[in-house]
Order: structure tokens, then sequence, then C-alpha cells
């Protein structure tokens, strides 16, 4: 009887003991946002340091030496050019004019006395009472005293230029530094020291240094007719966040820095206020040209591999996702302008993207493109970037 029972009870104790087969779990798809690229004619821009400079800069030096009497300006003040700035003791310079003054009429009556007798020999010679060469020697005092005279005018001239340099005047319009020497001190015309400096700030240049990696790449870009880049760039400043102004550039520096690998370009901005003086640090946007097919895409949905390259995520076939090396030039707004490894139409991962990698297939919950129009941005928004920040 038990062993008839325990027969029975065989199959449910080997279906009891017998292993029970996997069943397979399917994996949730990670949800994420996208974002569809499109080609837009975007403006380069860069930000840029920049240093503003006097539109010009003069010295304020002696011409002749003599002891300082007076100082003619206030310091820091605008002074006009040709306008008096200090007094040099003018007693020398007024008693060599005198002199040099006697010397033309002693001159003058020297060269009046050889001409009469010269005149009076040239008459006496076709009667035979004057020989030839006595005419000869009477040509030649007078050719003597006209040099003479020449020469006491010369002196005449140069003594009344010297006395006009004691009085030490502008060289050209602007605010006029503080005076660097004093009253009673002795100057002379090959001095080391100024004596005070003039600027002229208004208008007021501004030199901002370009990349020459940069200025190679744009020009590049261009050849290959990927940019069109402007003949004269435009430079624009703001001032105060609000107030800004706009310049074209007025030349560009043929040789490169060495010690910083860039090249100076300059632009001109008005300064009737004077709110900009020289050496004052000023952020500058730099407009070199646009991009007719600019592909801008999202800040966040670049990232970096392990080897330092930017890398977004792709959608391709069957919502899988595709890591793809791309290239970025500048920052425009909150976006990267791509300038290669994407094109139009791509679709792009802008979410989750910690949560997800190469192969994986993905699930869009929210898809954005925008209008093929250019990104409009304001200069504190612009900057330039030659790799993207990690993120």
């Amino acid at each position: 009887m038990y062993r008839k029972l325990s027969l029975s009870l065989l199959p449910v104790l080997l279906l009891g003991c017998g292993g029970t087969e996997d069943v397979p779990v399917e994996r949730s798809l990670v949800e994420v946002d996208t974002f569809i690229v499109r080609e837009t004619v975007q403006p380069i821009l860069f930000n840029l340091p920049g240093y503003t400079k006097a539109f010009k800069e003069a010295e304020v030096r002696p011409q002749v030496d003599g002891i300082i009497m007076a100082r003619l300006f206030e310091e820091g003040s605008f002074v006009n050019k040709g306008q008096s700035l200090y007094q040099i003791d003018p007693a020398q310079y007024k008693a060599n004019l005198m002199m040099a003054k006697s010397k033309v009429e002693a001159e003058r009556a020297s060269l009046e006395a050889t001409k009469a007798k010269l005149d009076r020999t040239k008459k006496l010679v076709p009667s035979g009472a004057v020989s030839k060469e006595r005419l000869d020697e009477d040509m030649a005092s007078y050719k003597v005293s006209v040099a003479s005279l020449h020469i006491a005018e010369a002196s005449l001239h140069q003594a009344q230029i010297d006395l006009d340099y004691t009085k030490v005047k502008a060289p050209i319009s602007g605010i006029i530094s503080q005076s660097y020497i004093t009253d009673g001190a002795l100057v002379s015309s090959g001095q080391n020291q100024m004596l005070a400096k003039i600027q002229q700030l208004d208008p007021i240049n501004v030199d901002l240094r370009r990349s020459t990696t940069e200025v190679l790449r744009l020009k590049q870009a261009s050849e290959r007719g990927e940019l069109v880049l402007d003949s004269t760039p435009t430079v624009s400043i703001t001032v105060g966040g609000d107030t800004s102004y706009r310049s074209k550039a007025k030349f560009t520096e043929i040789n490169v820095d060495r010690d910083t690998d860039s090249v100076v370009l300059r632009a001109e901005f008005p300064n009737q206020n004077r709110q900009f003086l020289p050496g004052m640090f000023v952020h500058t946007s730099l407009k070199v040209g646009e991009d007719p097919h600019a592909i801008l895409v999202p800040q966040k949905s670049v990232t970096r591999n392990s080897k330092g390259e930017s890398t977004i995520m792709v959608i391709v076939e069957e919502s899988k996702v595709e890591r793809r090396v791309v290239e970025v030039a500048e920052a425009v707004g909150k976006k990267w302008r791509v300038i290669s490894g994407l094109v139009e139409g791509d679709e792009i991962v802008i979410s989750n993207l910690q949560r997800i990698q190469s192969g994986d297939r993905v699930k869009v919950d929210n898809r954005a493109s925008e209008a093929t129009k250019p990104t409009s941005i304001s200069s504190k928004e612009l900057a330039i970037n030659d790799q993207v920040g990690e993120q």
C-alpha cells in the first residue's frame, strides 16, 4: 500500500523539484527630449577683451633751455592746440633777437656800400680808368655781402623761433595731464623727462586681439564657401549693460604678436562724455561675417568623451541613439554653432544624457525644432570658445 502511494506521489514530487524557465522582462525605454537640427543664417560674432587707447597722444617737451617761470594751464583740463602751457625765462632769447636784428642791419648797410662801389667800378671800366680785375674783385665783394646778409637774416629768424619757443605750446588739442615739473625748474631741449602729456579722447580707439588660429580657421572656411566674411568687421561695445556703440574696424595689424599669438584690430568710438579713459578694459563684440548654413544646437546637448572630444547623441533608425563626434565653434547665446558632424534634419537628444549609451533605444517624449532664422542675441550673451566647456 505504501509502495503504491509513493509511486502515485512521484510525478508530483518530480514536478515540484523541477526548475522553472526565466521569463524575459523587457527593459523600459528612457524617455528623452530631442531637437531637430535646422540650418539658419547666423552672424559670426565673438566676445573679445579690448582696451581703450587715446585717439591722439603727444608729450609736451621744451624746445629751448631755460628756467620755467610759470605754468599756464590747469592740470586735467582741456587745452587747445597752440595754447601756451609754460613760460620759460625769455630774457636771454630777447637779447639774442636784438643782436640778430642789429647784425642784419649791419650786413644790409655793408651790402649797400659794396653795391655802390660795384656800380662806380662798372662805370669806369669802359674808359680804362679801372681794370677789369678790379671789377671782378668788387663783384665778388658784393656777392659776399649778399650772402652775409642772408646768413644774418637766417640768424634773426632762428632767434625769433627760439624766443617763441620760450612759450611752450600744446602740440594737439586734448586733456592735459598733471605737470611733471614745477616753476623754477631748469629744462633743456634734450632732456628725457616730459613736461606733461596731452591725450585726445574723443573719439577714442579700442584695440582688441584676435587669435591667429581663429583668423586662419575663418579664412579657410570662407575659401571653402562655408562662411561669408565681411570686408570690414563690425565692432560694438556695451556701456553699463544698456548703452551700446557700434563702429567699423579701422585696421588690422599685419604682424603677429609672438607672445600672445594674436593680431591687433582697432576700432574708433565716440566719447563726447569722456566715459572711456585710456587703458580701460572693455567688453567688445566682433562681427566678422555670417554662416549661411549655420547649425545651432542647445549647449546642454553637447558632452565630452574620454578623449576630450565634443559629442552629441543622435537618434538613428528604430529609435536607437548613436554617439557622434562633432566640432563646435563659438557659443551663440545658449547654443553652440556646430561646424562639422551634423546635417540638417538630424534629431539629437537634449535630456537624460546620463541614462543612455550609444546603441540604446529611447522613447521620444518631446520633439523640438526652430524656424530657420538668425538667433537674436545681446552683446552680453556673445562668447568665443575654441572648445566646449564641460557640461
